[in-house]
């Protein structure tokens, strides 16, 4: 069997890594235009930062490849042949395959604003954004950043370390309300406060406007002010990479479409991570799934089909973290930013608001808990998981914190106090 691989971030290059375990006799290309080498990508704000070098990010050693008998193309596959099982690239060759996985990931998201193609207008998604931040914050004495999601918080974030005045746009009432309730954005707001970030609330972008150089020079708001500015982070989220699919018969929407089995409407192509679309997505799940962890877990269920073991590609309990400058975060299950009907919420957050833990839970279902915030706070994923899982009452939870707790110091700084805050609201509410 050759297969071959166009992507090589965390999906494919787990789908690559999972075939060469199932079936060792294999041909294994993978193809990928941005770099010769899987590198994280998450870890990017680390290199502009001066925190990490760019051989710090990459998981595997150059050898590793060749070791194991992993083909790689640096270049861009430009059209998809399913009838002669060919993809063509730019380079002029064409590599014929028995099976192809797109693993295309996702390009940054533009809103079709006026003057978003001016210089030093961005996203940040891959290497080249690296390359280009790198270039156009040189000498530049203040930045805007627009979207208050978790690219736009990474931008801000790293402005701030290059001592580069930074100006974030929201379109919300707090940051990120789409996702977290109102009192773990204002957590995260008081990150932007002590970083002296400055966020604009219901604020959204109207305009960039250029210089004679065809360069950024400032940018008009909602509220119709001028912000003068060198630089504009686009950070309002990603979108499907169907620039392939869209070359040949592949059914797409906002994503390339399949089916539980990752299969898309060709035969012996499919498709998996960011760029994928669930046709069928299970229930409470959404159809496009854009993190680290779901990509790696449909890069391996994926090469479990190729390699003739038919395996339904199944989440499990959501789960996703992320760090806002000194704040981290971690969420497990359900937690919306608003609380539905049927859904109580216990919320706990120390006097100082450096840490906070949110448990939600289901009255009509014997008060078990459905999903978990913790801000600032570490808890292991794996205890989380199994209590959301076998329904554990939340009376269960809060007595037994301490197994979850990924901190040592947890237990002894902050447990009796969440405790004892359960404790009084049950017996409010008795």
């Amino acid at each position: 069997m050759h297969l071959v691989i166009i992507g090589n971030g965390i999906t494919g290059v787990t789908a690559a890594q999972t075939v060469r375990r199932l079936q060792p006799a294999a041909r294994i290309t993978l193809v990928s235009d941005e770099s010769e080498h899987h590198y994280s990508r998450t870890a990017l704000m680390y290199v502009y930062m001066g925190h990490l070098r760019y051989q710090d990010i990459k998981p595997y050693e150059d050898w590793f490849w060749k070791e194991n008998r992993l083909e790689l193309v640096h270049g861009t596959a430009t059209a998809l042949d399913a009838d002669q099982h060919q993809v063509q690239l730019s380079t002029g060759q064409t590599i014929s395959y028995d099976n192809l996985l797109l693993a295309t990931g996702s390009v940054s998201r533009r809103a079709g604003w006026p003057g978003q193609d001016l210089l030093g207008v961005q996203g940040l998604y891959g290497l080249p954004d690296l390359a280009q931040m790198e270039r156009d914050t040189q000498g530049i004495s203040r930045g805007v950043v627009v979207g208050g999601g978790l690219i736009g918080v990474e931008l801000a974030e790293m402005l701030h370390t290059r001592r580069i005045a930074a100006t974030v746009l929201v379109r919300d009432q707090h940051y990120w309300g789409s996702v977290l309730p109102p009192e773990e954005a204002e957590l995260v707001d008081k990150q932007f406060r002590q970083h002296d970030v400055d966020v604009r609330y219901r604020t959204e972008l109207r305009e960039i406007l250029g210089d004679t150089d065809g360069r950024v020079r400032a940018i008009v708001t909602s509220q119709g002010e001028e912000l003068p500015c060198q630089w504009v982070g686009l950070g309002i989220g990603v979108t499907p990479n169907l620039s392939l699919a869209q070359s040949s018969t592949v059914e797409t929407d906002r994503g390339i479409l399949v089916n539980e089995l990752l299969q898309t409407n060709l035969p012996d192509v499919y498709a998996a991570g960011d760029c994928a679309q669930h046709r069928q997505p299970g229930a409470g799940e959404v159809p496009i799934e854009q993190l680290w962890y779901t990509g790696r877990m449909q890069g391996e269920t994926v090469a479990h089909t190729i390699c003739g073991r038919p395996t339904p590609y199944r989440r499990g309990v959501w789960f996703n973290s992320a760090k806002f400058f000194n704040l981290e975060y971690q969420t497990y299950g359900q937690v919306p930013a608003r609380t539905p009907t049927d859904i109580e919420s216990f919320y706990w957050q120390h006097p100082t608001g450096n840490c906070a833990l949110r448990i939600n839970f289901a009255p009509h279902a014997h008060d078990a808990v459905v999903g978990f915030n913790a801000m600032g706070l570490r808890l292991r994923q794996a205890v989380c998981e199994n209590w959301i899982k076998t329904q554990t009452p939340i009376h269960t939870v809060i007595g037994r914190l301490k197994t979850a707790n990924f901190d040592p110091e947890f237990y002894r700084r902050h447990e009796p106090a969440i405790q004892r805050q359960f404790a009084e609201i049950l017996a409010v509410k008795r």
